[in-house]
């Protein structure tokens, strides 16, 4: 198993898709039938605390499976994020324990 990261940040005037879609993301994250493991997960927050973007740290078999994953997100599919990228992540201080996520 590998460790990933997924940095989306949203687009432009998707605040109303992101409360409407919240719930259901929020409920994927903690509940999905992937191979994957999400060990860290929040929102992105601008400037004035307001959510702008998701950051997840997971833990899968390949980039692949994470993409797979990330594609059935509710975020994803109702076009939250403008942008969203994967990428292979290795942990350099405060790994996080097995057990604890």
């Amino acid at each position: 198993m590998a460790y990933f990261v997924v940095h989306a940040l949203d687009g432009p005037e998707s605040a109303e898709a992101r409360a409407k879609n919240r719930p259901a993301h929020r409920d994927r994250l903690r509940d999905h039938d992937h191979p994957l493991t999400v060990r860290v997960g929040g929102p992105l927050l601008n400037d004035g605390g307001e959510m702008c973007g998701t950051l997840l740290i997971v833990e899968a078999e390949s980039r692949s499976a994470v993409k797979r994953f990330v594609d059935g997100d509710p975020y994803v599919q109702a076009g939250v994020y403008g942008t969203l990228s994967i990428h292979p992540f290795a942990w350099g201080l405060t790994q996080l324990e097995a057990g604890h996520g």
